[in-house]
C-alpha cells in the first residue's frame, strides 16, 4: 500500500489498474485500491473458494467456447471482504466485481504434470514414512490420510505408520478444477477477453525478469563498485528493450531464447585470405533479415562486405 501511493505521487500518475496474482488478493489491499479511485485485476483461487463459487465454475451454463477446448464466461457478482479498521477490528465490506472464469486444456495438462511428482512422493511416503518429515513431505502430505507430525521435531509419528493411506477423494476433488482459472476485477465494463489479455501482461513482466536473469546473465553480479553495477544493469535493461522491440517486429513468432541463440550463431570464420564462411542460417535469421533488411543468407563474404553491412546498420 505505501509503495502504490509513493509511485502515484512521484510519477504523477492518473488512475491505475493493479494487475497481480492472488498473493495480494486481501480485503485491505482491495479496499485501499478502490478507495484511491484505482482499479484491479487479480487472480482468484478456485480450489480455496467457497462452494457457491466452485459450483459456478463447474456449471457448463454460460460458457462460450472459443475453439481448441478453450471456454470462457463471466458475471457481475458482489463479494464480501474483510477490511482492517484503524482500531484493528475486522469489518465486513461488499465490493461489486466482475468474475471471469476460463478453461484451457493446456492449463489442465500443466496441472496434471505438476501434480505427478507430488503423487509419486505421496505413494513413497506411505510405503517409507521414516524417510520423510514435515519439511521433506511438502507437496505430498495433502494426499496422505492420517498423517501426523511431531510438533517439536517435525518427524512423522511412528504410531501412524500403519494407518497411512492415499487420499483418493482429495485427488478427485483437485482434478475437477484442472484447467480452470479465475480472475476478479473492478473493471466490469471491460470484456472478459480484454480482462484476460490484461492479466496475461503480468506473465510478460515476469518473463522479462527471467530473460534478464538467464539470457542476459544479469545475476549473479561479479562487481563491487556502484557505478559498475549500475552500468551492468543498464546494459542488461537496454538489451531487454531491444530484444522486446525485435520480438514485436517479428510479431511474437519466436521466443527471446530462440532469437538470441540464432543471432549468437550468426558468426563466421576465416577460411582463406580475405574470405569468411558463415555456416549457420535458419528461419529466425531469415525473418530478422527480412524485417531489418540484412541478408544473413550469404555463405561466403569478404571482410570489406562485412564491414559495409555493419556500417550501414550503425547508421540506422
Amino acid at each position: 500500500i505505501p509503495a502504490l501511493g509513493k509511485i502515484q505521487r512521484e510519477y504523477s500518475l492518473g488512475r491505475i489498474i493493479i494487475v497481480a496474482d492472488r498473493g495480494i488478493t486481501t480485503g485491505d489491499n482491495i479496499w485501499y485500491i478502490l478507495s484511491a479511485k484505482n482499479g484491479y485485476i487479480l487472480s482468484y483461487s478456485v480450489r480455496s473458494a467457497d462452494r457457491e463459487f466452485k459450483d459456478y465454475v463447474l456449471d457448463e451454463d454460460g460458457y462460450i467456447h472459443k475453439g481448441d477446448g478453450f471456454k470462457i464466461k463471466s458475471r457481475l457478482y458482489p463479494r464480501e471482504i474483510k477490511v482492517t479498521s484503524v482500531r484493528g477490528k475486522k469489518l465486513k465490506k461488499t465490493v461489486d466485481e466482475k468474475q471471469v472464469i476460463f478453461y484451457s486444456p493446456k492449463y489442465a495438462a500443466k496441472a496434471k504434470q505438476e501434480r505427478a511428482q507430488a503423487l509419486i512422493k505421496a505413494m513413497d511416503l506411505i510405503k517409507n514414512p521414516a524417510k520423510y518429515n514435515k519439511s521433506t513431505s511438502f507437496g505430498a502430505a495433502k494426499y496422505v490420510k492420517n498423517l501426523t507430525f511431531d510438533a517439536k521435531t517435525g518427524e512423522i509419528l511412528e504410531s501412524v505408520y500403519q494407518h497411512l493411506s492415499f487420499d483418493e477423494e482429495k485427488l478427485r476433488e483437485e482434478e475437477k478444477f484442472d484447467g480452470y482459472y479465475a480472475i476478479v476485477t473492478s473493471e466490469y465494463k471491460e470484456s472478459p477477453e480484454k480482462i484476460i489479455e490484461m492479466y496475461r501482461g503480468l506473465w510478460k513482466i515476469e518473463e522479462s525478469f527471467k530473460v534478464t536473469k538467464s539470457d542476459f546473465e544479469s545475476r549473479p553480479v561479479y562487481l563491487s563498485l556502484k557505478e559498475h553495477i549500475d552500468a551492468h544493469f543498464l546494459t542488461c535493461f537496454i538489451s531487454l528493450v531491444i530484444i522486446r522491440i525485435l520480438e514485436y517486429r517479428l510479431k511474437w513468432k519466436y521466443s527471446v531464447t530462440e532469437i538470441l541463440e540464432s543471432l549468437s550463431r550468426a558468426s563466421c570464420c576465416n577460411i582463406k585470405e580475405n574470405y569468411y564462411l558463415f555456416s549457420f542460417y535458419n528461419d529466425v535469421l531469415k525473418d530478422i533479415g527480412n524485417e531489418l533488411d540484412i541478408d544473413f543468407s550469404k555463405k561466403y563474404m569478404k571482410l570489406g562486405d562485412i564491414k559495409k553491412i555493419l556500417g550501414e546498420v550503425k547508421k540506422r
